[in-house]
This record gives C-alpha cells, sequence and structure tokens, in this order.
C-alpha cells in the first residue's frame, strides 16, 4: 500500500483545510459483503479457524467493543472472516484513510483517528458507533504493527473506556498472522496457516463489578503473547530464505560489542559490521551464533536487552538522538505533505522538531504519550518516527543508521521514568 505524496513548502501546508470530525456512518452492508468477498482468497490461503470462548455471552446482533491484536494488515480480513455479517465499525488511523480509500473505508464505518493522541472525540465516535449505529466497534488498542512479536504497549486506561461504554469486550488474539508477515521482513509474504482466540473478555455486568485497574489488568493478560515463542513451542516451520531480511530493524545492537546500529540481517543471517558477529535464524525463529556464545537465541529476550539499555541510558543522563530527518506532515485526508529536511531531537524532554528554514519549530513532552508511532517501510517509503498532536501530523524520515526502534523504546521509558517520578511527587504532597 503506498501514501500519495505532495512537495508542498511549509508555508502551504498551514493554509490547507484541517480534518473535521464528521459522525462515523453506519456500515454499508455491501461494502462490507465486498471486503469479505476480498478476502476470501487470503483466508482460504492462510487456511484461518478460530476458537472461541464465552461468546454465548454476546448476543448475535448485539453491539460490542471488539479488541484485536495487530501483528500485519491479514489482521482486518481475519476480522472479517471471523466475525462477518456482524456489522462493525473501525477504529482506524488517519494516515490508513487518505485518499480515494479514505471515502470508501467511511462508507465501511470506519472512523480516523490520530495514533498516540488523546482523542475526546474519538469516545464520542465509538460511543456513537455502539448507541446510535447500533454496531459493534473493531479496535486495535496497541495502535501499532508488533516489532518484536510481542504486544505493543497499550496505554493505561483502558478499563475506564469499557465502563463508560458498558458493552461486552470481546478480544481476537491471532497467531500465524505476525509470521505470515512480520513488519521487519519488508513486505515478503511467508506461507503460514493464521488462526485466532475470539474470547467475550468480560460482559458489562462484569465490567460493571471491576475496577479500572482490574480491567487493565485483564487486558494485559490478555495481550501477554510472545509469537516468537509460539513458533519455537509449537515447532512452525518457516523455511524462507529470506526470513532474516530486515532482522536489525529489531535488534539493532550487537550484544558481543555493544555497537548500535551496525547490524545487517539479510538472507537467514544476522551480522554485526563493527565485530562481525554472525548468527544464523533457523526454521523456527530462534538464533544461534556461528561463531561463540549465543547471547539472546530468542529474539524477544534481546529486544528486552536492548530496552534494558536504553533505560540506563536515561537513568545516567547519556540518551539522545539528534539527527537529520526529511518532513512529511498531514493536515486532512489528502495524503501528506514533503516539506523537505529538517532536524529531529530526543532527550529527556521530549521531541523536538525544526525545519522550513525556522518556520517549523514542535515540541513534544516526554509524558505526552505512553508510546511512539514508529514505523518499518512506512507505506514503502521508509523507517519513519511520527509525533504531532490531533492537528497535525509530522512524518520523520532518519537515515538508515537511526533505529526507531530505539526512539520508540526510549520513548516508552522515559514515560514510564517521569510518570514515576510525578506520582512520587504527588504522594509526597499528599502526605505533607
Amino acid at each position: 500500500m503506498k501514501m500519495k505524496v505532495r512537495n508542498i513548502p511549509y508555508e502551504e501546508v498551514l493554509k490547507l483545510p484541517r480534518l473535521k470530525r464528521r459522525k462515523p456512518r453506519k456500515p454499508s452492508r455491501f461494502l462490507a459483503a465486498l471486503v469479505r468477498v476480498l478476502s476470501a482468497p487470503t483466508l482460504k490461503k492462510i487456511d484461518y479457524s478460530y476458537t472461541e470462548e464465552r461468546m454465548e455471552l454476546v448476543g448475535k446482533d448485539q453491539p460490542c467493543l471488539i479488541l484485536m491484536n495487530h501483528s500485519s494488515f491479514t489482521d482486518m480480513k481475519l476480522a472479517y472472516g471471523i466475525f462477518y455479517p456482524r456489522r462493525m465499525g473501525i477504529v482506524t488511523s488517519v494516515d490508513a484513510m487518505s485518499g480515494i480509500l479514505g471515502k470508501l473505508m467511511r462508507h465501511l464505518g470506519c472512523t480516523p483517528t490520530h495514533k498516540y493522541v488523546s482523542d475526546i472525540s474519538l469516545i464520542h465516535d465509538i460511543k456513537y458507533m455502539l448507541k446510535e449505529n447500533k454496531t459493534s466497534v473493531l479496535m486495535y488498542p496497541e495502535a501499532g504493527y508488533s516489532f518484536d512479536g510481542r504486544a505493543t504497549t497499550l496505554p493505561r486506561g483502558l478499563g475506564s473506556l469499557m465502563k463508560r461504554l458498558d458493552v461486552p469486550v470481546v478480544t481476537v488474539i491471532t497467531q500465524g498472522a505476525f509470521h505470515r508477515d512480520p513488519l521487519y521482513n519488508m513486505l515478503q509474504i511467508r506461507d503460514v496457516k493464521v488462526s485466532a482466540h475470539v474470547k467475550c473478555l468480560a460482559t458489562p455486568e462484569e465490567i460493571r463489578e471491576k475496577s479500572v485497574e482490574e480491567l487493565d489488568a485483564l487486558l494485559d493478560e490478555a495481550f501477554s503473547f510472545d509469537n516468537f515463542a509460539w513458533q519455537r513451542d509449537q515447532r512452525i516451520k518457516i523455511d524462507v530464505p529470506f526470513r532474516a531480511d530486515g532482522l536489525h530493524r529489531i535488534l539493532y545492537k550487537c550484544p558481543h560489542c555493544n555497537v548500535e546500529n551496525r547490524m545487517e540481517g539479510k538472507g537467514i543471517h544476522l551480522t554485526c559490521h563493527a565485530c562481525e558477529k554472525k548468527w544464523e535464524m533457523d526454521v523456527y525463529g530462534q538464533l544461534a551464533s556461528l561463531d561463540g556464545e549465543t547471547e539472546y537465541p530468542h529474539i524477544p529476550d534481546w529486544y528486552s536487552w536492548q530496552r534494558e539499555c536504553v533505560r540506563r541510558e536515561i537513568e545516567d543522563g547519556t540518551y539522545c538522538l539528534d539527527t537529520d530527518v526529511d518532513i512529511a506532515i498531514q493536515v486532512n485526508l489528502d495524503g501528506v505533505c514533503n516539506i523537505g529536511k529538517g532536524r529531529l531531537t530526543h532527550s529527556a524532554e521530549g521531541f523536538r522538531l525544526t525545519g522550513a528554514d525556522g518556520a517549523l519549530d514542535y515540541r513534544q513532552s516526554a509524558v505526552f504519550s505512553h508510546t511512539l508511532y514508529s514505523d518499518y517501510y512506512w507505506y514503502e517509503i521508509g523507517d519513519v518516527i511520527g509525533i504531532g498532536d490531533n492537528v497535525f501530523s509530522y512524518f520523520c524520515f532518519p537515515p538508515k543508521d537511526v533505529s526507531v526502534s530505539k526512539a520508540r523504546l526510549a520513548t516508552e521509558e522515559l514515560y514510564k521514568l517521569q510518570k514515576h517520578a510525578r506520582h512520587a511527587i504527588g504522594r509526597r504532597a499528599a502526605q505533607g
């Protein structure tokens, strides 16, 4: 899928019409049927199946909130395979609804929102879909595709949303969708069977009985999956010659020499070009060193180690991202506007983006969001760091030697540390 990109001076971007909120449309039965038909070849190819748990507690036509994990573009096709002909409104990112396709998606019941930005109007849109349109709502609470096969960090407060909506909450957790089209692997499709587990997580009565914290804990448990562990334990064989292509997008730091951004995933190997150590990725998704110790055979463990390294950098005051970037801006659903080069920095104070000969100077605090919109090979353009608010979305494309994965890890760790510090100050103030 590609994105419409126009080269426009920043001053002209400021004059463009802004995105206007519209009430979500009731999903067109014709378009829903068409999507189901168009999904059929993929569903047949992946030999999809699903199991159900407690779904007898959800009426056939009863509106519910469907929370699905996000692994690849296969997810939406799988959702239609599972739930059709149940009518669903879909919470969709603004960038995914650009162009002519976005108009069709409106009629399909999609409503746009900005990723990782507080949006009160989105809550009203979801309630409108449930109560006025009388349709279920499909939402990906992770908001972005999984990097390392585990859940992207969930926002706190989803339990509060569940209480406000007062409808059944259904979770859909897939197996195989990540391995069919992992984000790091440059859109190379693998032949993998895909399945899902569909569960009524909580009925309205159960939601009323539980606290927000208990509901958040339920969601954390539901989204505590590990796709690489599943592949290893179930002996799911993926014998393709490109299985390690792009793996350096996840594993950007060498655990042998500690040098960053010199890794390269190519073919079935991951190589550090700083120390020349090499690992082989086997058909079960595990890594083995070709010379010496295998530090982290399990990819998510390597990723977690990188998180620990980033956290230490933050704590000792050495973390800083400072890089040239190409900048694209989105203000409506008519694609993105390329305004040229700029500078992106990230530190304990948060993000700062400058460009357009000083006319652009955007700052975003470290507690603005619990995570970061970063993506690999975004709309076939390049790896991206996305920041911004409910008016402007800034898509920053750094050089290849800058890891957007590290930027996401740093954003998450800065958020946790600063939130914890603020809560500690608040507790001390309350105690007098």
